[in-house]
This record gives structure tokens, sequence and C-alpha cells, in this order.
């Protein structure tokens, strides 16, 4: 590095950075020291959260709700079956069970149960939380299910056989990993795995896919495609359809980017004309789908970014030349394609029209695509449920801040069919849900919703929760707000929702407004958010809170640290923190497309302006953050929080922190911790917005 260079990225670093950092220690996860430090934190954060008179109230209402049995069964269709994974206070860890449409359109359906993992628990002395199951189509009766320790992204896999209900004796089975696998057909697999030194990528995700058949060891599989170890990771499976089957290979480049290939039956790879940016969604009925995150010039015309098109494949299932891709959706600057899923004979697609969701069916006659509105609710999320390849049915679902969900089954040419509805969980009467426009640093508006009692008096007095995301092109969507209706909505507090820039609302432009040396534009959006409720009077900054999770506690912690005196509470859930660091923690090296590289002087010089473990200070007066992260969390990892706090701490700033030993990144591994995390969170709130 020329020493001027040196000496002008020196500038930037705080005096602690500079050095050593002092808590690295603290990254050894689960080290004897590391955990006695948790413990004591854990010990105080609780004592003090739990010994609040308002917490058993609290902690009743957060279980009536988050373990009710007559939550909504949310469906998913195979084969003529419904399939479900359900929680509840008996079954913590759950159960996957199945049932016929017709029963579970009833109020009470029989179910069918397949797996309690509850006693599988308690059969093998393990702590398995259920991670999903694939299973291989039109049948569905060959699965591979897995599982994972504590809540931890990497899992094992084993065969199970749904008929039977039993576990396939010599079937596949793989050991604890960060793995990918799909099915080729009964009898093979891909695999992607840790096959010893050299099959991962920096990112610990699989570098190499195999073809693994059935009665042979994993070593005799046969590497189908293989990536570099900068990617992010490598994965093929099948695309199974009435009318064929395609087999698809990809390597992930980046978080956004990666190369498609056509699998022929001989194993080699014919690539896919999409640009490397595009969104890949499947294959229907001799089309490749993709959405694409920038504009395509396919030599006959240019296609608009965020557009979702179709690439028809040749009669070998290679693709054609790129000049044949069709248009099917062009969103506008206020809407963006938010889903897309396919049956027998339909394409079904859904959208967010200004941060509303509409689905809209699609068919193709004389090579072009027709759009025909779906009929569902307004001012709401409406979006695709589940579907099946070989069935003509689908479930599609509607929920609002203030309407439960409802799941509807339709079928073309139909009108939706109300078969599920969520109870109320709170009293909604007298309560409104409003969008507004914020105006961000650069005079770009920036939309929000806020929900409160009708005819509030704007003078600032009532307690308000502002949440916020705002990266890797996630949109927040309208949702019924449950446990938070009920614990807050109905003492008076108000809730909030921000759709920043780095989220997907407006399509990939509004993404790519906050990507890596534009991060701060999310951070300028979320305050100017605050300073809008603000200025409404809605609230005020001694009953303004903050919460978000993940990317979004990045979004919190830096917002707080940034701007201190707008907010009396921050709730920070498994967080991103030191940005300087995070490409050696967990899975950090994944999401350089999103942040930018810290090993880059420049890009390092811009990550450290925001980087918010690298920016608390002495003296300043900041609000009292809660740091909510879990041990078992092997994609962001629970450091960033332990080092905040201590960091914190060392800076004389008071710090409230709780670690679910278990949890994974969603800090909590079942219903029991879930509810503790929610009454938690409230508790602190009432007492930082509230008293």
């Amino acid at each position: 590095m020329p020493i001027l260079t040196l000496l002008l990225t020196l500038a930037f670093i705080p005096a602690f950075a500079a050095e050593e950092d002092p808590y690295l220690w603290l990254e050894e996860v689960e080290s004897p020291k590391a955990m006695e430090w948790v413990k004591a934190r854990n010990e105080t954060s609780l004592g003090a959260l739990t010994g609040d008179k308002r917490y058993a109230g609290i902690e009743a209402d957060v279980r009536r709700i988050l373990t009710a049995k007559d939550r909504l069964p949310m469906p998913g269709l195979r084969n003529g079956w419904v399939y479900n994974f359900w929680q509840d206070a008996d079954h913590v860890r759950g159960l996957w069970r199945r049932t016929r449409p017709d029963e579970y359109a009833k109020p009470e359906p029989k179910w069918e149960i397949l797996l309690d993992v509850d006693k599988l628990n308690a059969v093998e002395k393990q702590d398995w939380v259920w991670h999903g199951s694939q299973c291989l189509p039109p049948a569905y009766t060959d699965c591979l299910i897995k599982l994972s320790h504590g809540g931890k992204d990497a899992q094992i896999v084993r065969e199970f056989d749904v008929e039977r209900g039993t576990w396939i004796a010599g079937g596949f089975e793989l050991p604890e990993a960060k793995c990918d696998v799909a099915w080729m057909d009964r009898d093979r697999i891909f695999v992607g795995t840790d096959f010893g030194p050299g099959s991962l990528t920096k990112s610990g995700y699989p570098r190499l896919t195999k073809l693994w058949t059935r009665g042979q060891p994993l070593s005799s599989a046969k590497t189908v495609i293989e990536g570099q170890v900068e990617d992010v990771s490598v994965s093929a499976y099948s695309t199974l359809r009435p009318e064929g089957s395609v087999l698809i290979a990809q390597r992930q480049l980046t978080f956004f980017t990666s190369k498609l290939s056509v699998l022929e039956n001989d194993l080699s790879l014919t690539p896919l004309a999409f640009p490397e940016d595009a969104n890949f969604y499947g294959v229907y009925k001799g089309d490749a789908l993709a959405v694409l995150r920038s504009a395509w010039n396919t030599g006959k015309r240019t296609l608009p970014a965020g557009a979702l098109v179709a690439l028809p494949l040749g009669s070998r299932w290679s693709p054609n030349p790129q000049g044949a891709a069709e248009l099917i959706y062009a969103p506008d600057a206020r809407s963006s394609v938010n889903g897309a899923a396919t049956t027998a004979n339909h394409l079904y697609v859904s959208t967010l029209q200004n941060v509303q969701g509409k689905v809209f069916e699609a068919s193709k006659a004389g090579g072009a695509w027709r759009l025909v509105p779906v009929a569902l609710p307004g001012l709401g999320s409406a979006s695709i449920q589940t579907s099946d390849d070989y069935m003509d049915m689908l479930y599609l679902s509607y929920e609002s801040f203030l309407v439960p969900a409802t799941v509807f089954r339709h079928e073309s040419g139909g009108t939706p069919a109300p078969v599920r509805r969520m109870p109320a969980r709170f009293d909604a009467k007298g309560l409104v849900a409003k969008q507004y426009e914020a105006v961000s640093k650069d005079g770009t508006k920036v939309p929000y919703f806020v929900v409160h009692r009708e005819g509030i008096k704007l003078d600032g007095s009532h307690p308000t929760l502002l949440y916020g995301y705002g990266g890797f092109e996630i949109s927040m969507d309208p949702f019924y707000l449950n446990d938070y209706g009920k614990v807050w909505l109905e003492a008076g507090g108000v809730y909030a929702i921000a759709n920043i820039r780095g989220g997907g609302e407006f399509g990939p432009k509004w993404h790519e407004a906050a990507l890596k040396e534009n991060r701060q534009r999310a951070y300028d959006d979320f305050i100017g958010v605050a300073e809008d409720l603000i200025k409404r009077k809605v609230s005020s900054p001694r009953r303004l809170g903050i919460m978000g999770g993940s990317n979004g506690g990045l979004l919190v912690g830096a917002t707080f640290v940034q701007r201190p005196e707008l907010f009396r509470g921050v709730v920070c859930q498994v967080p991103l923190l030191d940005m300087l660091r995070y490409t050696k923690i967990a899975a950090g090296p994944s999401w350089v497309a999103e942040y930018g590289d810290p090993a880059d002087p420049k890009m390092a010089e811009s990550i450290r302006k925001y980087s918010p473990y690298q920016n608390v200070k002495k003296g300043t007066a900041y609000p009292e953050i809660f740091l909510l992260t879990s041990t078992k969390d092997d994609r962001v990892g629970p450091v960033h929080a332990r080092k905040m706090a201590a960091r914190l701490e060392e800076l004389g700033h008071k710090t409230w922190y709780w670690e679910n030993i278990e949890g994974g990144h969603g800090a909590a591994a079942d219903l029991e911790e879930r509810v503790k995390m929610h009454s938690l969170e409230f508790t602190y709130l009432f007492q930082r917005l509230v008293d």
C-alpha cells in the first residue's frame, strides 16, 4: 500500500481500532471465558426485565397469542395433500403433518402426524430444530428432512418415507454442515456439503455439488459443478414439471449475481443467456423465468430492470439465442415483482404497488403474455402462499396491520374462496393504519406506515416503535400485528414501519440506491422517517424507540450512534455491528455485494464512517440499547452484539444484553424461546418509552 494511502486510511481509525481489537476474545463463540461474560449479562438483564411488575402480564398475553391452538396453519400443497409444520405449547419444537384440502377448510381439521420433533428429541436426546423437508414430485413421498442443532444454519439431512412414516434405513443421510441437497430422481440427489479441505467457499457454503446415487458411498459421488473459493456457493437441482424436467446448475458468484446453466443428461453444462444479476425463478412450459435486476439489451429490444421475463428453451432444453426473451410483467417506478409461482397450467405473479400487494394470473398466447388481476382484498399484503406444479389450484393469502391473515383457495378463472381465517388477537376497533411519506437528506421521498388509535392528539406524547430493515432487496410489507397489537397498540402505543432504500419495495433501483458506498442513504432514510414522526407530533424523542434485526440490527445500531438525541429506546436483534470485521465473522463474506469489502481501503473508509462498533464515543448521551442475539447464530454470529455491548460498557454507557444459548439467526429455536424474547422486548419498551 502506498504510504500516502496508508496515512489517509489510518487517519479515519479511532484510537482503539488502530491497535488490536480488545474484544476479539468474544469472537471465540463458545469459549468458557466468553460464555461466562454472556451469562453474567444475561443474569443482569433478565433480572431487571422479568422483575418488572408488568412482565408477567405481558408474558401471559404473548404466550396466549404465540402458542394459541387456533392459530392459522399455513398450507403447503403436495400431490393433493396440505402439509403444515405446527408448534404450540404442547409441541414447542413442532409437528410435521398433513391433511386433505377439504379437511383443511374445516375449523378443526384432522391431521396425520408425520414427524413429532419433540418426541424425536426425547428419544435421541438431542436439541433438533426443524429446518424443513424436500420431497420428490409428483408423489412427494420420498423426502429429505433437514434438522439443526439448536437452530444453527448448519444441519443434518435424513431420508424419510411419508407413506410409512419412517426413516429410510440405508437411505440418503448427511452429517452436520451448511449443506445443500436436491432430488434429481428417486435414486439420485445433488449434494453440496463439506467434503473436506477446499470444498467450501470463504462464506462457509458448498463450493462443489456432486451427484450421489442411492446405495453408493458419498465418496463415489461425481462432481457436476465446481465454483471458486471466492464464490458464495454452488448448487444444482431439477425443476420437475408435467411436461418434463430441466436440470439447473448454479454458481452463486455474489449474493446478487450467478452463472446459470442447463445441466444436460450427460452432465455437461449449457449456459443460460440471462444476465448474471437476474434473479432466476424456475422453468414453466419450456420457458426459463427470471426477474431482471438491471436492464437487459437482448439484441431485439431492451427489457427494463425489475421486469419478470421468460426465456424460451430449445427442444433439447438448451437455451435459444437471447433475442427470444419475452416480457411478462414490467413494474413502474412505484411497484415491484414480489414473487412468482406455477401450477400445472398457469403462472401467477405477486407484486407490490406502492407497498400494497397484488396478484396476477399470467397466460401466454401467440408469443405474448397477458396478465389478469386476481380478486383479493386491497390495502394490505396479498401474496402466493403455496402451489404445486402438478395441480391446478393454489392457496393465496391476505393480511393487513389490523386484519388477521386469511387463506384463499384459487383455481384459474374463478374467484378466490376464503377457506381459513385467523381469529383476531387484539381489539382493532378505533385503530387506523395510514401511509405517509418522509423526505430523506437528499430529497428522496420515503414511504412509511403508522398504526395508532384514531383521533390521537398530536402532541408528541405517544410511545412509538419504529421498525426498519433496508437491505438485500427485502420489502417491508403490511402484516397483521398479532401480539404487537395486543401488548403495544391496546396500551396506547404507536407502531410504524419504514420502507427505506436498500429494500425491494420499488424494485432493484430502490435496493441499489443504498448499496456499498451509498449505505448511508438507508440510515438517512430511517432518520428522515423518525424526524417526520416527530415533526407530525405523532411522537417525540422522549417517546420514540426503534427496532430491527440482522441487517435491520445494523440499521438501528448505525442510526442510534449517529442521531442518539432522536431516540430513547433501541431494540437491536441478531445484528451486524463491527462492519470492519464482518467478512471475518460467520457467513460474512457472502454479503460483500451488499456492504462492500472492508479489505479495500476505499471501501473501508466508507464503511468506517457508519460502522457502529467503531463510532461509539465516550461522553455522548446514547439511549440505553437492548442487544439480543443467539449463541447458535452461525449466519451473522453473536459476536457483533457481544463486542458492541462490551465497547459501550467500557465507555460508561448503560446497556441491556440477552443472548439466547439456542435459537440460530432467528434468536429463538421454538415457541417458548420466542415468547420469552418478545416479552423481554416489550417490557424493555415499556420501561424506556412509557415510564
